[in-house]
């Protein structure tokens, strides 16, 4: 169920939580991507009557390119072992994220590197994927905004690399096949296999990397 992250209403559908934010909320108010997602909410609302003529054809050749876009990237036939990749630049991962948009959830992340808490509300930390993203300021809670989204995955758009025994940040890897280093991958308090594992909405997220 969609929640504002601007005030305390929530919805049954992502159409009337968008429609709330162009109605309620000022543009100025709403994050980048917010702005682009009301704008193509209203751009849908507000089309004209359907074209006649030679525009039919166009819209018609428009339509056909849409499909198979949609056939060849978000169902990904044709090659590949996994769904296309909403957006963001990400590293080697073994699902990445399909269907944009089509979800809204949240969640909260704590990441400590050799005892220091990661701090997420630093702008290289913001807004680096539409998929999965931390917003406005907040280092804490995250935004997952398409189906498949992985623990792997995201991390990736943070450029940390995870699997269930490993970290990678900033070039050190952290594997606790070293007696002497102690990781931690783990939703809700349980340990996961990130290359797997797909976020759910309320999942708390808790990855610990430390060496003596």
């Amino acid at each position: 169920m969609p929640e504002c992250n601007y005030c305390d209403a929530s919805f049954e559908q992502e159409g009337a939580y968008l429609e709330h934010l162009h109605t309620e909320h000022d543009e100025s108010e709403l994050s980048r991507i917010d702005r682009r997602r009301v704008a193509d909410h209203v751009g849908d609302d507000e089309e004209g009557e359907f074209p006649t003529g030679p525009a039919i054809i166009g819209g018609t050749l428009l339509l056909t390119v849409g499909i198979l876009v949609y056939v060849v990237f978000f169902l990904n036939i044709g090659g590949g072992s996994g769904p296309a990749a909403a957006s963001g630049s990400v590293g080697d991962v073994e699902q990445t994220p399909y269907g944009l948009q089509t979800v809204h959830q949240h969640g909260t992340i704590d990441v400590i590197i050799d005892g220091n808490t990661l701090d997420f509300s630093q702008q290289q930390y913001q807004l680096q994927a539409d998929a999965f993203h931390f917003e406005s300021g907040n280092g804490v809670r995250w935004h997952k905004h398409a189906q498949g989204v992985t623990l792997e995955y995201a991390m990736s758009t943070l450029s940390i690399g995870v699997t269930d025994s490993s970290v990678t940040f900033q070039g050190t890897t952290y594997n606790e096949s070293d007696p002497d280093t102690n990781v931690t991958v783990a939703v809700d308090g349980n340990d996961v296999d990130p290359s797997s594992y797909v976020l759910q909405d309320d999942d708390r997220i808790r990855i610990v990397a430390n060496s003596s």
